[in-house]
Formats: C-alpha cells, structure tokens, sequence
C-alpha cells in the first residue's frame, strides 16, 4: 500500500518548529495500524503536488490554520484534486481541514461554527458506520481545534457522526471518509497546542480544553479503521 499525504498546514510558527509537521504526523499515525506501509508527504500548501495521484493507493489531507474559503493559490489545484478522485473513487481520507475541503469541493458548504471555537478531546457519536468503522467505541473521542465546521454535506454524502450538533464526520460511497478532528494529534501535542492558543481562545473555552485532556483519545482504535478504510477501498 502506498498513500499520499497532502500536507496543507501552513504554520511556520516557532511552536510550529518544534514539534513534527503533520506528514510526520500522519505517517506515524497509518504506521500505528500498518508499519509497512509506505507513504509520500507532498506538501500541497506550497504548490508541490503529486504528479499523477493514480500512482497511490489513496490520500489523506492533513489540518491546516487556513481556511478552505481563503483565496490561497495551492487551493483551487487540490480541490480540482479532490474532485478527480471522487471521479475515480480513489480512497480518500480528510482530517479537519481536510475534512472541510472534501465538503466544499464536492458541493458542500462551510461556515463558522456556531458554538465557537472547539478545543481539547471531543465526543464523537457515531452513526451510520461504515464496515471499517464498526468496532469504533461510541461516543468516540478524538482531539479537536478549529473553529469553521461543515454546514451541508455534498449530495450522497451520509454522516457518521455529530459532535454538539455538527457534522463531525461523513461517507461517499466507499471511497471518501472524514472527520472534523484530529486522529493524528498525540496528547502531547494537543497539550502543547492548547497552551499555545491560551491567549487566543476565550478563556472559558480554555479552561474546558484543558480540562479536557485528562481524558486521552482513541488514536489507537481510530487508525485501524483508517487502515481498514483504505483497504477496503482497493478492494
């Protein structure tokens, strides 16, 4: 198996810096599950694409700061990206951003979250699950930072699961699989993370993340059913 990983963080940041970029991330992530696999990072935020995206076996589109509606330059070419392997039903995964851009790639829409920004460990419940996902725990916990949400689902999409109201997660077909949050966060880092955003979170929003995170997530768990999800899908 061989995934491309297309990286859209845009943080430059010294915190940034000093911990592993999120094709890090999610290599050790699939690694977790299936440590034989191989993966290529492709960082898309600086317009460095994969030539033909038919040579993997699937893709997974990492987080970002930025916002799918902002008018970047590396945004239109993976939304053309993403609409091509939904044309061709090539296995494909969506992580917060990632999750976003699938959505209004394919006809969906965005907005800001109307309970503000979400921080810290979420509660997942799960429905409609798909194969892969079955022995997911309900409600599932994963970590969360962001503060836009998808709105509306594309056409055929089916949701699989709700966080405080909002579309945490969604199906097309067998080949596309998203979720609001964050499956390659370590605890570590959501720590780090939620302490580096201490002044600009309201401070009740703070104080709830951090309170949070004595509870970890359920990475483990997650990353098999994101193994099995790709499998499946060459299938």
């Amino acid at each position: 198996m061989h995934l491309a990983i297309l990286m859209t963080n845009t943080d430059e940041s010294d915190f940034a810096a000093h911990h592993p970029k999120d094709g890090e991330k999610f290599a050790d992530l699939i690694h977790m599950a299936r440590p034989g696999w191989d993966v290529s990072v492709f960082s898309v935020k600086d317009g460095v694409f994969p030539k033909d995206i038919a040579d993997f076996d699937g893709a997974m589109i990492t987080g970002s700061p930025a916002s799918v509606r902002d008018d970047l330059p590396w945004i239109a070419p993976l939304m053309d990206l993403i609409r091509d392997m939904n044309t061709r039903k090539q296995p494909l995964f969506g992580a917060c951003f990632g999750h976003q851009a699938v959505a209004l790639a394919l006809g969906g829409s965005l907005g800001v979250n109307p309970c503000g920004w979400v921080q810290g460990l979420t509660l997942n419940a799960l429905q409609n699950t798909p194969p892969w996902a079955r022995e997911l725990p309900d409600p599932l916990r994963l970590y969360g930072s962001h503060k836009e949400c998808v709105c509306a689902m594309p056409q055929g999409a089916v949701r699989t699961a709700t966080s405080n109201g909002m579309i945490a997660g969604f199906t097309i077909g067998r080949h596309i699989w998203t979720t609001q949050h964050h499956p390659e966060m370590s605890h570590v880092f959501i720590t780090a993370l939620t302490e580096e955003m201490k002044g600009m979170l309201p401070e009740d929003v703070h104080a709830q993340a951090v309170a949070s995170l004595a509870e970890t997530s359920d990475q483990a768990r997650f990353t098999e059913a994101l193994a099995r999800f790709f499998e499946q899908g060459i299938g």
